[in-house]
């Protein structure tokens, strides 16, 4: 609103709308229409409708952000949504509109967290959604297309209402999962996606190259057609190489963002840096590179332990970090932090000043208790933090999801650390991907019935086809685990 108000489009956007031009807005698209909005605020928005934006609840144990695939719940009939009958949508959104009679006649959708708030507004020729129809798979290109043509040929009639409100249909917020793609350069130069074992991305043979399992272009189409909620890139050299530099890197997620329309997430050397020449890049020049390149969030790994240690030192948020940039500038929604622990076992659980968890297995020595101890480089050097001390600081720091590995279960095939992902998802707020591990389709319902776990990643299973991404589904969905079909 800032912006519109310093430019002189507030004023010419409100009479465009009032003037019933045709409109389309998307997540701020759609608060900003409203009186005014919490975020940042108070700050007046446009006026068009009655009501006002607020963050979301977390102290019931919701989470927030409101990330993920959720159903929508029909209020009037509207072309723009015909196509998502029995469908998910995509939200990512911290702060929502709640319905009221003074702006029940605007109000075409609502979705269900935490209690109910607006998902689409329609009133002539003006729409919003809360959601974000250009990462939502095929429904989400109906509803551009709908709203391009006023005719969404491909979705059917009219949607009958009390039909879609129908218990049979997706009702709440699927539990995700995710394909993850590691991405370096082989000893030939060429990019491709490999797969580490406890880290190391390297064969046991003799010549001991890199470890080839495809190309990350193709493979992340190929992980979106079939039905992979998410994408996420893991460009592993990121930690020691120039992340500018690194052109193929930036090529890889501009030709995925045009064919793949689900969130991508790129992780991988998001910190402060000094070219060869000498140049300074901030940490959030680096973030918006990714970002304008077709990433949807970005996933900081060593430089947000740095950052929580020294939070943790001093108390102090200093506004600095890149994880305090990025989320400020971007939004928490849009920042990920990657941890990378490692078991360190225990006799006692009073043997160390961290957070310590007694296992459900035993250690190696018949130890009782671990703790999880962070480590930045690839896992190359372990830091003085725990996995459930640096959660904590990085949600208090603006992190918007945690993504969980562990070093012990990586390329394993045995399972999800269940202990360490319970320990961090009920520590936290935000939403927790659980990774490293999984081999077997009863894995992911373990994670979910097991823990708070909103998502769950793998990458080797589904590089080699030995589980694919429709079977992990089928098999949530026979379990009673709600997920998108």
């Amino acid at each position: 609103m800032d912006m519109l108000n310093k430019t002189g489009m507030a004023e010419a956007l409100r009479e465009y709308i009032k003037n019933d031009r045709p409109f389309l807005g998307i997540c701020l698209g759609l608060q900003l229409l409203f009186d005014y909005s919490e975020e940042n605020g108070p700050v007046e928005g446009l006026r068009l409708i009655p009501g006002a934006v607020g963050r979301f609840e977390s102290s019931n144990g919701l989470r927030v952000p409101h990330i993920g695939w959720n159903a929508l719940q029909f209020q009037q009939s509207s072309v723009i949504l015909e196509g998502t009958k029995g469908h998910r949508v995509y939200f990512v959104h911290s702060y929502r509109a709640i319905p009221s009679d003074a702006n029940k006649d605007w109000v075409s959708a609502t979705c269900n967290y935490g209690g109910e708030f607006i998902a689409a507004i329609k009133k002539g020729n003006v729409h919003a959604v809360q959601f974000h129809p250009e990462k939502s798979g095929t429904v989400g290109l109906g509803i551009l297309k709908g709203f391009l043509t006023g005719n969404n040929s491909n979705l059917g009639k009219t949607p009958d209402l009390a039909e879609y409100q129908s218990p049979k249909h997706a009702s709440n917020l699927a539990k995700r999962v995710i394909a993850c793609l590691d991405v370096r350069t082989n000893d030939k130069g060429d990019l491709v996606v490999t797969k580490g074992d406890q880290y190391d991305v390297r064969e046991l043979s003799e010549e001991r190259e890199v470890r080839n399992l495809g190309k990350p272009v193709e493979l992340a189409g190929q992980y979106y057609r079939d039905g992979a909620d998410e994408v996420t890139f893991l460009n592993i050299t990121g930690f020691r190489d120039f992340p500018l530099d690194d052109l193929p890197m930036l090529e890889v997620l501009r030709c995925t963002s045009e064919n793949v329309f689900v969130p991508l997430t790129i992780g991988g050397g998001i910190r402060d840096f000094r070219d060869k020449h000498g140049r300074y890049y901030s940490s959030l020049e680096v973030a918006s590179e990714y970002f304008r390149s077709g990433a949807d969030k970005i996933s900081i790994g060593s430089d947000a332990v740095f950052a929580a240690e020294e939070y943790l030192k001093t108390g102090i948020k200093t506004g600095k970090t890149s994880l305090e940039q990025i989320s400020y500038v971007y939004g928490n929604q849009a920042v990920v932090v990657s941890i990378d622990p490692r078991r360190a076992y225990l006799q006692r659980p009073d043997d160390v000043p961290f957070k310590t968890v007694k296992l459900s297995h035993p250690g190696p020595r018949g130890e009782q208790y671990a703790w999880y101890q962070c480590t930045v480089n690839g896992g190359r050097e372990g830091r003085p933090i725990g996995a459930y001390e640096l959660a904590k600081a990085v949600e208090e720091l603006g992190a918007g999801e945690i993504l969980l590995n562990c070093i012990d279960c990586d390329g394993q095939g045995q399972g999800f650390d269940i202990d360490l992902v319970k320990l961090i998802s009920d520590a936290v707020n935000i939403p927790v991907i659980a990774s490293s591990g999984a081999g077997a389709v009863e894995h992911f319902s373990e994670v979910f019935e097991q823990t708070s776990a909103s998502a769950a990643l793998a990458a080797g299973i589904f590089h080699r086809k030995e589980v694919p991404i429709l079977a992990v589904k089928e098999h949530l969905r026979n379990q009673g685990i709600e997920v998108r079909l």
